[in-house]
């Protein structure tokens, strides 16, 4: 009977509605802060920030959870960056850098020659002394036949 007493006696105590006083208002900051941290994500993602955070102010740490699980992949920055660094990298394969067929070093397009091997590139024009293609019958440039 001595020990319920105590047991009691802890429960009414001070210390013990302190501690449960603090334990609420930790619960009470935690949602805040929850909160806080979806409607921010969900900004940096390009979601309805507004509208995730409400879905986190009522139904707490379970509209939290669905946020992590259906919230977009990656950042507006992030995709931002990939889509340029796509773009950057089309240019630079569009340009058509072009690569000598024998020793596969980088070429200029205007090169008779391979300033690496010396393998022939293109003819140059008789008259206009412009690189050529080496299949072609006429130059395009000055209408020279070869």
């Amino acid at each position: 009977m001595d020990l319920l007493a105590s047991v009691i006696k802890f429960f009414e105590s001070g210390l013990f509605r302190l501690s449960i006083r603090l334990f609420f208002l930790f619960i009470v900051v935690l949602w805040a802060s929850l909160i806080y941290w979806t409607y921010r994500d969900a900004e940096k993602r390009g979601a309805l920030a507004l509208y995730w955070a409400a879905v986190v102010f009522v139904f707490n740490f379970f509209g939290w959870a669905v946020y992590l699980i259906l919230r977009p992949p990656e950042y507006l920055d992030d995709a931002r960056d990939r889509e340029l660094e796509i773009r950057t990298k089309e240019v630079l394969l569009g340009k058509g850098s072009l690569t000598c067929p024998a020793c596969l070093k980088p070429v200029e397009g205007d090169f008779l020659i391979c300033p690496y091997c010396r393998k022939t590139l293109k003819k140059s024009c008789p008259s206009c002394n412009r690189p050529l293609e080496t299949g072609w019958i006429i130059c395009p440039y000055c209408k020279t036949a070869l």
